[in-house]
């Protein structure tokens, strides 16, 4: 991205189009989950965590739309996906991305976790003053 004057704050910028494609929490793991080989939507299922058989096709057509991802059909059956070359070029920012939240990922909870015992408290105490 560029500085604050850069065409990244433009909204038909194609570097902004991209930061969106990949800022879905699903996308980042479906590619990721594509990184080391073809797989089968079922295989994606069972991979992914907490995502369903409905978001996990919607967010494949997304990919598929954008030339990351294809999609494999010999038959009915035997649909498959796997990274395209354009969409293989993302595994190493993923990689980069997931190293940092393993290293920051407990300390980014924590601060969560302050903020909102802060505001819960904050709302305790207004609720106690009296009305003026």
């Amino acid at each position: 991205m560029q500085d604050s004057g850069g065409s990244a704050f433009l909204a038909d910028c194609p570097t902004r189009l991209a930061v969106e494609v990949i800022s879905d929490k699903w996308a980042v793991l479906v590619l990721f989950g594509l990184s080391t080989r073809t797989r089968r939507h079922g295989e994606l299922v069972d991979l992914i965590g907490g995502i369903s058989r409905k978001v996990l096709t919607q967010t494949l057509r997304r990919l598929q739309d954008y030339g990351l991802v294809e999609r494999h059909a010999p038959t009915r059956r035997q649909v498959a996906y796997s990274l395209t070359p354009l969409g293989r070029t993302l595994i190493e920012p993923i990689e980069v991305l997931t190293d940092w939240a393993r290293d920051h990922g407990e300390a980014v909870a924590d601060f969560r976790d302050a903020a909102e015992a802060a505001r819960a408290a904050a709302v305790r105490a207004a609720a106690v003053l009296p009305a003026s």
